[in-house]
């Protein structure tokens, strides 16, 4: 945050939201219409994510407006989703490098036990 105003303007906040003299929905509203209104927060690219993170700290869940929620619930579901397909990927790499080695192991221990025939009966003759 690139506002100083903004910044003292929300530790204030912040006190009477600890000291329950203001509803945190409330300090919300301020920060964000202070955002709309300074000309240093409109250019400043980092207000809104700074403004969102405040928001999650100082709302409880509940009054979190529904839309917000139901976005950060279908985010979370596809960054789950994500990840668990590239889990499955790499444990499918895995098992198919694991299968590999099997079958090369395999292989060699038949052509191992072949070259001690071929020594036993060249012994035997």
């Amino acid at each position: 945050m690139q506002c100083e105003r903004l910044i003292k303007q929300i530790k204030s906040w912040y006190i009477h939201v600890s000291n329950e003299t203001m509803a945190p929905a409330r300090m919300v509203s301020f920060m964000e219409d202070h955002a709309a209104e300074c000309s240093i927060c409109r250019e400043d690219p980092d207000v809104q994510e700074e403004i969102e993170k405040i928001t999650e700290m100082i709302l409880p869940e509940s009054k979190i407006p529904k839309a917000v929620r139901m976005q950060q619930e279908q985010e979370k579901m596809a960054q789950e989703t994500e990840e668990a397909a590239e889990e499955e990927t790499e444990e499918e790499t895995e098992e198919e490098t694991e299968e590999d080695d099997g079958e090369n192991v395999d292989e060699e221990d038949i052509e191992e036990s072949g070259q001690n025939e071929e020594e036993i009966i060249d012994d035997e003759i």
